[in-house]
């Protein structure tokens, strides 16, 4: 655990108890701090209150009085589409409000660290899609070299529930846009941008405040180093907001679609399926992709680009980052092949819960059955357009099964569960074909996570094969 620093005998507010809530209300009382919780989910307050903690209902008047912080959960609307009324009253009443990113960059570093041989470092990643993927790309890379290092934040632990970080340790955090818009505190040694696609719309008032909330990553802090995907506008921007001219190597620009000249500059980059680094005008590694079975397709061949940059930056040799990669076994529910049975493939990738995030998986693969729908984002399906050259056929679950399905440019047959999409889909699917998971839309008109989701899939794929 960390424990927070700066708030010994305060007593400090705790806004949903969820798992960052909870882990922030012990890491605040493991700094001598009282926690006081709220939650409006009775079954949690209970939970908190089995641990010791007060609960106490913080839109009262007056719950504020002699409350030094606010610390929210990343679910809860902190501006829009409205504030949470807690969050108002926090405010009204004068108190910051924060959350356990910021209690972790305000808490993480101690004076143990200038006795260290090699200062640990904090790698940072954001962005639209993949970053689960770079994430645990990273951690498994630094693994595979015997370097100490911890994953968190939206994948691993929890930000304050990890170990304190050891002589040369590394930990690497995923954060989202809910994280990064709140944090007071955003200090990574190294900071990623994956890519900006359409996403969490309504919870930032469109891709401007979108856009926004991951630039604070890299605007609050300033990290050392910056790895940021240019294939997007925003990135392009982002990069040469940050960079002082085209031999700055504290940027390190990637891409998955373009050849990037850099100049003089520190570049990454990958093409028809070869990842090429270089820097100062002269290649400095290179690795052929194409036979890495834990990252096939071009996004997880940007995946691959931002996880090498980010270990370039701690000094492993490319060669050395190739090895590791080649042992990667992917993620669950992420371009996740789960079986191949008579010459016939099937992949869940119920990650892939928006448009761009269904496309970069459709165009990983050949001669797909695909298995969509759900819970439809913000913007509708109109990106897919172009996407499906290689999709024979979609099975389309979800309540709204049938409206789903005629906005697709392909043959659909409205199959509303996963029992009949698999059943159908595993009947119709011949040799050299991959039945696909990827919904393109959220899971929650049916399921409680895009994990629950994934696991239906293989349970009826694992069902089906081994009857």
């Amino acid at each position: 655990m960390i424990p927070v620093k700066g708030v010994a005998g305060q007593n400090v507010a705790v806004l949903g108890l969820g798992r960052s809530g909870l882990s922030a209300a012990r890491a605040l009382r493991e700094g001598g701090a009282e926690a006081i919780c709220w939650d409006d989910n009775p079954a949690a307050r209970a939970t908190a209150e089995a641990e010791g903690f007060t609960c106490r209902e913080l839109t009262k008047q007056g719950a504020f009085d002699g409350i030094s912080a606010l610390i929210v959960s990343p679910g809860i609307a902190h501006l829009y589409p409205k504030p949470n009324p807690v969050i108002r009253a926090a405010l009204m009443a004068g108190v910051p409000v924060d959350n356990d990113i910021g209690l972790f960059f305000r808490s993480v570093a101690t004076s143990e660290w200038d006795e260290f041989d090699t200062a640990p470092k904090v790698i940072a990643v954001t962005g639209s899609n993949g970053k689960s993927t770079t994430v645990a790309l990273l951690h498994h890379i630094l693994e595979h070299v015997g370097r100490n290092s911890q994953m968190a934040g939206n994948i691993g632990r929890g930000v304050l529930d990890i170990d304190p970080p050891v002589d040369g340790g590394v930990v690497v955090l995923e954060l989202s846009s809910y994280q990064t818009d709140l944090a007071r505190a955003l200090t990574p040694d190294v900071a990623v941008f994956t890519n900006l696609t359409p996403d969490h719309l309504d919870r930032h008032a469109g891709m401007g405040g979108y856009f926004a909330a991951k630039r604070r990553l890299f605007s609050e802090g300033g990290p050392d180093r910056a790895v940021i995907g240019v294939d997007e506008d925003e990135g392009l921007f982002l990069a040469g907001q940050l960079s002082e001219g085209e031999s700055d190597d504290r940027v390190i620009r990637i891409s998955a679609r373009q050849k990037l000249s850099g100049g003089a500059g520190w570049t990454v980059f990958a093409r028809k399926g070869f990842l090429s680094e270089y820097r100062k005008g002269r290649q400095a590694g290179s690795i052929d992709l194409r036979d890495i079975p834990g990252l096939p397709g071009a996004h997880n061949h940007q995946n691959a680009c931002a996880a090498y940059a980010a270990a370039r930056t701690l000094g492993l040799a490319p060669r050395v980052i190739e090895a590791a990669m080649r042992t990667y076994p992917g993620l669950p529910h992420r371009s996740q092949r789960i079986a191949e049975a008579d010459g016939v493939s099937y992949v869940n990738d119920s990650k892939a819960t928006n448009v761009d995030s269904a496309a970069k998986a459709l165009s990983a693969f050949k001669n797909i059955r695909w298995i969509c729908g759900g819970l439809e984002k913000e913007g509708g399906l109109e990106a897919l357009k172009g996407a499906t050259d290689d999709v024979l056929k979609a099975y389309v679950i979800g309540r709204e099964a049938a409206q789903f399905a005629m906005q697709l440019d392909v043959e659909a047959e409205v199959c509303t569960t996963m029992a009949q999409a698999v059943a159908r889909a595993m009947a119709e699917a011949g040799p050299g074909e991959t039945v696909l998971l990827a919904p393109a839309a959220a899971s929650f008109d049916q399921y409680d996570s895009f994990e629950k989701r994934g696991e239906d899939f293989i349970a009826e794929v694992t069902a089906r094969l081994n009857g």
